[in-house]
């Protein structure tokens, strides 16, 4: 059975494909290209002809009819600008997120199983017209006994069976393409539908999104600026959210945020404020950063204050991948294009036969006029796309992680541009990067390092002695080395300088131990 579905599935997906010309991109292979004048055959092929839509329409038009799990392709691929020619990605990226609603009643069930119980028990009250409905889930307000007023998520039904069934077709089309095109496997396409496979399996588990939105609120709690609804824990489950509902003023309604009296410099400095904190002091952010997802709260004139919601993709860096752009952006303020080259090379991203030289060549051209622009004109999001770009050309493997970075980057600043053109985005960032930096960078990263590990080492230290025992017995009284073992020899001389290092570093531990428990 679940062949047959499969079988039918894919016989619609091509015949979307022909429907809107894209059996054209799959002529152009190179074992196909003899037969390209099929497409003179296609009856669709005359009547797009009349419409004379561009590639990226008819491609956007293909994954909205194809549902749900292609419009989140679209969407992923809408990031992807480098791999991408800039026309479809431009239209790819207006792609919504709203589909047609489920039954109410279907909603009703499946959030009464989940929560054992009836509606009527569960809430005070439940409105069954939904408030938005997307790809893989539908929302409704209701009031809680307490008298909260909370938003319900409800996932699809049978979503996961939908998700597994394209993704199937999706894997398989990009091995084969991948296969039979040169020029397709520079795309890496199956690189990209596991990014999509990750997204959609986050955004498919409900308790991940409220643990999401717990973790962003937790890292704010002592900061203001910005509001998390309170997640309602006794009625989450992986396919029900309940949270609090939100009542906030779009970020594109300019015309009632002037109404209200806000200023929209101030509004849209707070915001890149706001997410650059995420990023680069909590190393956690959200990372759907599309208008639909973004509010401000209408009681807070005087000092702006920021609403989200949505939190099923949030992105986090490496400690790795922390310091990799610490110091990148710190060569990058300097201008110093020979340690921004150097540094992709440490990290070995790409590869090590690439001439230090010839890469920072390419880094210098592509930043290099970026410093010629007015301040307010400088992108930090367009920064690091660049730089990914120039690392991809030299056939570095770029982290997903990165990917999102760069994705939310744009996507904020591109909000902030529509509030305000004149946005000074780099000086913004500028402060915020340098105490991240200095807090990632130097003396005070290691000695706070060090500090962590501290309980660890001092509850190390008793057995020493022992280890150096062993150590000096095993020197006085060596045994034969095996053919399979190769340690190092290490003389006495050796042993008479190490000797006091250790035990310089035993004092050094105590001491700052001591000093870190204070009086």
């Amino acid at each position: 059975m679940r062949v047959i579905k499969q079988s039918l599935r894919f016989i619609k997906i091509y015949y979307v494909f022909l429907k809107y010309g894209l059996d054209r991109a799959l002529l152009r292979l190179p074992l196909l290209k003899a037969f390209k004048f099929i497409v003179w055959f296609n009856p669709f092929y005359w009547h797009l002809r009349k419409l004379q839509l561009s590639r990226g329409e008819r491609l956007t038009l293909a994954l909205e009819q194809l549902g749900p799990i292609f419009v989140k392709l679209g969407q992923l691929l809408s990031t992807r600008r480098d791999v991408l020619p800039p026309d479809i990605v431009l239209t790819l990226s207006k792609l919504q997120d709203q589909v047609k609603a489920f039954n109410t009643f279907e909603a009703q069930a499946l959030i009464e199983t989940a929560l054992d119980g009836p509606l009527t028990q569960i809430f005070a009250n439940f409105n069954p017209t939904p408030l938005a409905s997307a790809s893989i889930a539908q929302v409704y307000a209701a009031t809680l006994p307490s008298g909260e007023d909370v938003i319900v998520k409800v996932l699809r039904p049978n979503v996961h069976e939908e998700v597994s069934q394209d993704l199937a077709i999706l894997r398989w089309g990009a091995f084969w393409l991948e296969l039979f095109s040169k020029t397709l496997q520079r795309f890496n396409l199956k690189s990209i539908v596991l990014e999509l496979e990750r997204t959609l399996n986050d955004e498919l588990d409900l308790i991940k999104e409220a643990a999401n939105a717990s973790q962003l609120k937790r890292n704010f709690s002592h900061r203001t600026g910005l509001h998390i609804p309170q997640v309602y824990w006794r009625y989450c489950r992986k396919n029900v959210l309940v949270m609090e509902r939100i009542y906030g003023i779009p970020i594109l309604n300019k015309e009632e945020l002037l109404r209200r009296g806000f200023d929209l410099k101030t509004v849209g400095e707070k915001g890149l404020t706001l997410f650059y904190t995420q990023v680069f002091e909590d190393s956690f952010f959200h990372a759907d950063l599309h208008p639909g997802n973004l509010f401000i709260n209408p009681a807070n004139v005087a000092t702006p204050e920021w609403m989200l919601v949505d939190f099923g993709i949030v992105g986090t860096l490496s400690k790795e991948n922390q310091r990799y752009l610490a110091a990148n952006f710190l060569a990058f303020i300097d201008r110093d294009y020979r340690r921004v080259a150097e540094l992709h090379l440490e990290s070995g991203w790409v590869p090590n036969e690439v001439r230090v030289d010839i890469l920072e060549a390419a880094i210098r051209s592509v930043c290099e006029p970026i410093f010629e622009l007015p301040q307010q004109h400088i992108s930090i999001g367009q920064t690091l796309f660049r730089l990914l770009l120039i690392a991809r050309q030299f056939n570095m493997e770029v982290m997903p992680e990165m990917l999102l970075l760069q994705k939310s980057l744009i996507s904020i600043e591109g909000v902030v541009k529509n509030l305000d053109p004149n946005i000074n985005i780099w000086a913004i960032a500028r402060p915020i990067l340098a105490r991240w930096m200095k807090h990632q960078v130097g003396i005070r990263s290691i000695t706070r390092a060090f500090r962590k590990e501290l309980p660890l080492i001092i509850d190390k230290l008793p057995e020493l002695p022992g280890l150096l025992y062993q150590v000096l017995k095993q020197k006085a009284h060596p045994t034969p080395p095996t053919k399979n073992i190769n340690e190092p020899k290490f003389s006495q001389l050796k042993w008479l300088i190490l000797l006091p290092i250790i035990t310089l570093i035993i004092g050094l531990c105590l001491g700052l131990y001591v000093s870190h428990l204070g009086p």
